[in-house]
């Protein structure tokens, strides 16, 4: 039998009984365990959304590579390409994007030291609509994790006060075609696991997502456009000991038409500070390791892939 990551209706635990939410909630559980991913449809975030905001990204990508490099910003703004590599890759990837996160002036009685956003004056609609993304996809992520808590021993809203005004990044991603002088063995995006709670990724436009599956072998995921990715990473792997896996993925090179990929991940940070010892309910599932926060993980993976000095 053919393995297909799990599709799930998120309006079950929206809008449906206890019984449906807490069945939701196993089967999320599920899904992140036994593949690290989740496909959501039902969740609330408009396809015309979506598609403005890949119709923004097409044309900011489209602009003079000197004008794009004017808006590089570290962790907010551009990002040239061929600049990030995967952990222990030795091959730049073959893509370029934009990030952009929580304003400074958005801070909610906290220190997260915000950076100012970066926006491309060339395409005004960009901040707009990817504004409205970034927040609709940080309510989404929130709910997934309220879903998430009780199979984890915790309160619904335990990851609440963590992820609302945590570090979280959307990544507007841009793959260009490949071209003849590619480095030999570079790829769009190599192997690697995501750094933070979870991901939630609109899903792309373009093919070549692939996760590792548990046996070993490389599974393509193909979702609907309307729907939304969600995988698991390495802060929740160490939160939880290893009970929900940071799954290994990666993007590869078209075998068809050699043509643009787009796609959006939002990556769930929580606050800096926010301490990611091991929750008592996966203490008897492997040793457990040194405590450590969030910021110290997030600091030792940015310079392992080339995005920190």
């Amino acid at each position: 039998m053919t393995r297909a990551v799990p599709e799930l209706s998120l309006a079950a635990f929206l809008e449906g009984t206890p019984d449906a939410r807490a069945a939701f909630s196993a089967e999320l559980m599920r899904g992140l365990q036994d593949y690290g991913f989740v496909v959501l449809r039902d969740h609330g975030v408009p396809v015309e959304l979506l598609d403005a905001a890949y119709a923004a990204a097409e044309a900011v990508f489209a602009l003079p590579e000197a004008t794009k490099r004017q808006s590089a910003a570290g962790m907010r703004g551009y990002t040239p390409f061929g600049v990030e590599h995967a952990k222990d890759s030795g091959k730049p990837d073959l893509k370029e994007f934009w990030q952009v996160g929580h304003a400074p002036a958005r801070r909610d009685l906290n220190d997260e030291p915000f950076e100012p956003n970066v926006w491309p004056e060339d395409v005004p609609a960009f901040q707009a609509t990817v504004t409205e993304l970034f927040d609709r996809l940080n309510d989404t992520g929130m709910v997934v994790l309220q879903a998430l808590a009780p199979e984890l021993g915790l309160t619904t809203h335990w990851f609440d006060d963590k992820v609302r005004w945590g570090t979280s990044l959307l990544r507007i991603l841009h793959y260009p075609p490949v071209s003849a002088d590619t480095p030999e063995g570079a790829v769009r995006s190599a192997a690697h696991e995501d750094i933070n709670f979870l991901t939630l990724m609109p899903a792309a436009r373009g093919t070549g997502l692939e996760l590792l599956d548990r046996d070993g072998s490389w599974l393509p995921i193909v979702a609907d456009p309307s729907t939304l990715i969600v995988d698991s990473g390495d802060m929740m792997a160490r939160l939880t000991n290893g009970v929900i896996p940071a799954t290994t993925h990666r993007v590869v090179n078209p075998s068809g038409p050699n043509v643009s990929r787009y796609s959006m991940p939002f990556f769930m940070h929580p606050t800096l500070a926010t301490s990611l010892d091991v929750l008592p309910s996966c203490r008897s599932h492997a040793p457990v390791p040194p405590p450590i926060t969030a910021g110290e993980l997030l600091d030792e993976r940015l310079r392992a892939i080339g995005l920190r000095a």
